[in-house]
């Protein structure tokens, strides 16, 4: 069983999230194209009450599972590391079980209450990748804790490949019969919702996917070595330690996807309430007007807002190993190098990435929702006002990771629920006098604070201090990066060139000029660039 080092299971990690981030995008960007702003905004109900449950089940439990596999792997205890996985599959069957319940029997009262009520079928589809979702989760934490990212990284691959062909395919061949289907469903009137159902239940599909690779990948590969220090712990303090290492993460979790909820509650009744300073799109009545701009808010800025996080998330699950092994052998140099390091890889690929999209915004958008103008051009102003916000949470995900390794799982709970509150103060604040990109302000600001927060406890906690000339640097390759594409951009307009080759003319140079300024800066010295040797 090959292990990794943080670096290098970081980048198999990002690389494997890039290559899921791609086929996502070509499974959100044409359903998005598919189901328009109101078609979206039944998609996005689904997701607004899947992910809290889902968070709550599953997001503390992969790194939870991955601490302890960690921990006994580097005493030799490979027998205790096979029962931590079959105590925790049986746990969380349990969890998974109920999660998919709830969302099930909360599906028809969830989308009456929010004011989407053809959303029920969405919700309901959406409900067994909860228990799909458990089961995975600790598959990839018995192999991240044995520093093994591969399977994690394939897994993520299985799932995206299922979600773009079964969720396309499902979308327009529902589509194409919707008379059948609503004559089966007669409850059901909207065409847009039987095909954001139809979108839906390929996410499912993709989550059992998952499960599957491993279920094939332990045929082959045990989950630990035999042989190895013969000393078990009991099942009932195996399951104390997941609970307590998992529930405080997943309770974090949960109130930072309260966020979704926030903004399909105060997005639709703040619209509904006091209007948007918009002319109705055609195709759009009065009533759907809030549910166009909600759905274009959240099927448009927040995918591609959400598109670079979700790779240096994966920094995050592989800083948690070596994180962990520091603070447990009170190394507070190695501790600090791999806060740096972490900390240094996030923002190295978030500021450009940031940067870039708040000056191509408009051209971003008109390329990948070619058939969605009205939709991407509320999105414009919103977009830009998300990247601030993306930068934060990109850097957040390695410090929630690291204060989970230095034994403060608990931490970040206080912290995301303040954020919470601000986020909903700021959309009732914001969003009657900006709309969506209200609502995007809002998202930045609450990231600020988590971030900040965030990032103070960790460094009392574990007693280090971090350079600033390095981050620095970055900073300054990343303004560098944004005055090239401006430029570019700009030339390009004024010469007529079509929008396509403006953004990739642009982003080339906004690129060169990025890696350009980092290199001058010594790049090899700021970033661990020697270690990414798979």
């Amino acid at each position: 069983m090959k292990k990794q080092d943080f670096i290098k299971g970081s980048v198999i990690l990002m690389a494997s999230a890039v290559a899921a981030k791609a086929l996502g995008a070509l499974f959100k960007i044409p359903l998005t194209n598919l189901l328009g702003g109101v078609g979206m905004s039944y998609f996005s109900c689904a997701y607004s009450l899947f992910m809290p449950v889902y968070a709550l089940t599953v997001t503390g439990l992969t790194s939870a599972v991955a601490r302890m596999t960690a921990q006994s792997a580097a005493l030799g205890m490979y027998r205790n590391v096979l029962r931590i996985r079959r105590v925790a599959l049986g746990l969380f069957f349990a969890a998974g079980l109920l999660g998919s319940a709830a969302v099930a029997l909360l599906a028809a009262p969830f989308s009456r209450f929010s004011g989407s009520p053809q959303a029920w079928l969405a919700v309901a589809m959406i409900a067994p990748a909860v228990l799909f979702g458990c089961l995975t989760a600790v598959e990839r934490g018995v192999c991240e804790g044995m520093s093994n990212m591969y399977p994690t990284a394939l897994s993520q691959l299985a799932e995206g490949v299922v979600k773009v062909a079964a969720g396309l395919w499902l979308c327009s061949y529902v589509m194409r019969n919707s008379s059948r289907f609503l004559a089966i469903l007669p409850g059901m009137t909207d065409v847009r919702a039987l095909a954001a159902a139809a979108g839906i239940l390929g996410v499912t599909l993709s989550s059992l996917g998952a499960l599957l690779f491993f279920a094939v990948l332990r045929l082959f590969s045990p989950a630990a070595p035999k042989g190895g220090e013969a000393h078990l712990m009991s099942r009932r303090s195996i399951a104390g330690e997941l609970l307590r290492t998992a529930l405080p993460t997943g309770l974090g979790a949960l109130v930072t996807n309260l966020t979704s909820l926030i903004d399909m509650y105060t997005v639709i009744g703040c619209i509904r309430r006091f209007g948007a300073d918009i002319s109705l799109p055609a195709g759009v009545t009065e009533e759907e007007l809030p549910h166009f701009v909600y759905g274009s808010f959240a099927g448009i800025a927040l995918t591609v807002f959400n598109l670079v996080p979700s790779v240096t998330n994966m920094l995050g699950k592989g800083i948690l190993p070596p994180v962990t092994a520091a603070w447990a052998e009170q190394d507070r140099p190695a501790l600090r190098r791999h806060t740096v390091q972490a900390l240094l890889a996030s923002s190295a690929i978030a500021l450009p990435a940031a940067v870039g999209i708040f000056v191509l915004s408009r051209e971003l958008l008109t390329v990948l929702f070619p058939r969605q103008s009205d939709e991407a051009e509320i999105c414009v102003g919103a977009l830009r006002l998300l990247m601030p916000g993306m930068v934060f949470l990109c850097m957040a995900y390695p410090v929630f990771s690291m204060l989970q390794g230095i034994g403060r799982a608990s931490g970040p709970l206080k912290i995301m629920a303040i954020g919470a509150v601000l986020k909903l103060a700021g959309n009732l604040l914001l969003v009657p006098l900006m709309g969506a990109s209200g609502a995007a302000l809002s998202t930045t600001l609450c990231y600020a604070f988590i971030f900040a927060a965030a990032l103070r406890s960790y460094l009392r906690r574990g007693r280090i201090s971090l350079p600033v000339r390095p981050f620095l640097s970055v900073l300054y390759a990343g303004a560098m990066c944004g005055g090239a594409a401006f430029v570019v951009n700009c030339s390009c307009t004024r010469g007529g060139v079509p929008v396509i080759w403006r953004l990739i003319l642009s982003a080339l140079a906004g690129g060169a000029a990025y890696i350009g300024c980092l290199w001058a800066a010594g790049a090899r010295k700021l970033l661990p660039i020697k270690a990414l040797h798979i």
